[in-house]
């Protein structure tokens, strides 16, 4: 049966490997002399997948402007140091929200926005050498929210680590809360 549906998926939608390759790009160097990148970080002595970021604005503006959110997100990806594999971004009416997601070499940016209650959700992951971080201003500086919750987790933990948490808007003042970083 498997077989079967398989076999008909190939006639219905044939994909060779050069479109395959323009569909789905790989980016990777194929010499035998390069060994594969890990991407695990290490910070503080702990290492870990990538850093996870659940960013709310409130209070924010401009959530329904399309060009706007998609200069942010490139503006993120540069700040933070990502590879930009792709962007798509849906723009809702009648209210004009958005959602979307950067995919990125080292993971994403997802948004999702309610213009009408000047709120947004940015979830943003990055593996890696890149800098989740360096989006928070660039966020602050396009959308001006009265305040943003953010918080932190750290991906791909061998069990429970104090590492690992949510933090306040300002990193100085990060706290430990269940399991997370506060900032």
């Amino acid at each position: 049966m498997k077989r079967e549906a398989a076999s008909a998926f190939k006639v219905v939608c044939p994909i060779d490997s050069t479109t395959r390759r323009k569909i789905w790009p790989e980016h990777h160097d194929p010499s035998p002399f390069v060994t594969p990148a890990d991407h695990f970080v290490e910070r503080d002595g702990v290492q870990f997948a990538g850093t996870h970021l659940i960013i709310d604005l409130w209070g924010a503006r401009r959530l329904d402007d399309l060009q706007l959110m998609e200069r942010a997100l490139r503006e993120c990806v540069i700040k933070c140091g990502a590879t930009l594999l792709h962007i798509h971004l849906h723009h809702f009416t009648p209210n004009g929200g958005i959602s979307g997601v950067t995919v990125l070499a080292e993971s994403h940016i997802s948004v999702h926005t309610w213009p009408e209650r000047g709120f947004a959700a940015f979830d943003i992951f990055m593996c890696g050498n890149a800098k989740p971080d360096a989006a928070i201003s660039v966020l602050k500086r396009a959308f001006s929210p009265k305040k943003m919750n953010i918080t932190e987790k750290l991906r791909g933990l061998q069990g429970n680590d104090a590492c690992d948490g949510k933090r306040s808007d300002s990193p100085s003042q990060g706290r430990r809360v269940g399991g997370m970083r506060k900032l």
